[in-house]
């Protein structure tokens, strides 16, 4: 089954790359190649759009990293605690490590829509306000990925704790240091989207 899989991802690979690089020659030989143009479809879009996307990105990915890790953790406390029910609530604390996450998509995402300001359309966008969409954009976009991943993270190092837990009572504390430590994560994520936006101003408009 895995054999007929791997041809099929090759297949559509090699599909997707045939029709760009089609694409690619039917612009450029008919004399069209400018509408190739990155720089031209970035000023395009709004800056709004950029903004609302990297909010979007920077909730959404947190609550499914902070989900998916209170799906990996629960199921391991709920099995391990059919057999030693001793663990089931000192290994709560794996779950508010993953909810934590979340919480920190959900701060980011209030203060980066701060920025958010209505814009007359009569002088349309400044520079400004497409380095604050941009910026908003990967900004949001940094935090969502760095919480998916810490979620994963806090989610199987908690899981593994309750697991150890019922085996051995000693080994929660050594593993939950860990935990601590993947619980960063997020943390980091958060940092590195405050360092992003940190020069952003607010949409202003054309003046």
């Amino acid at each position: 089954m895995s054999t007929y899989t791997n041809y099929a991802k090759t297949a559509l690979h090699t599909t997707v790359a045939g029709l760009a690089v089609w694409a690619g020659l039917y612009l450029l030989l008919t004399g069209r190649g400018e509408r190739f143009n990155v720089g031209g479809y970035l000023l395009r879009i709004s800056p709004y759009m950029w903004g609302v996307y990297g909010i979007s990105f920077c909730i959404g990915l947190s609550v499914v990293g902070a989900a998916w890790g209170i799906f990996i953790a629960g199921s391991s406390i709920l099995g391990g605690a059919v057999r030693t029910p001793r663990i089931a609530t000192k290994n709560l604390i794996s779950i508010i490590f993953c909810e934590v996450v979340a919480i920190y998509g959900v701060i980011m995402a209030i203060v980066f829509s701060a920025k958010l300001g209505a814009v007359s359309s009569e002088g349309g966008f400044s520079k400004s306000d497409y380095y604050t969409g941009f910026s908003l954009f990967w900004g949001g976009l940094a935090v969502g990925l760095a919480n998916l991943i810490c979620g994963l993270a806090v989610g199987i190092t908690g899981g593994n704790a309750a697991v150890a837990d019922a085996h051995d009572q000693q080994l929660f504390v050594k593993i939950l240091v860990i935990e601590i430590f993947g619980s960063v994560i997020g943390l980091f994520g958060l940092i590195v989207g405050l360092l992003v936006t940190g020069k952003a101003e607010d949409f202003a408009g054309v003046i």
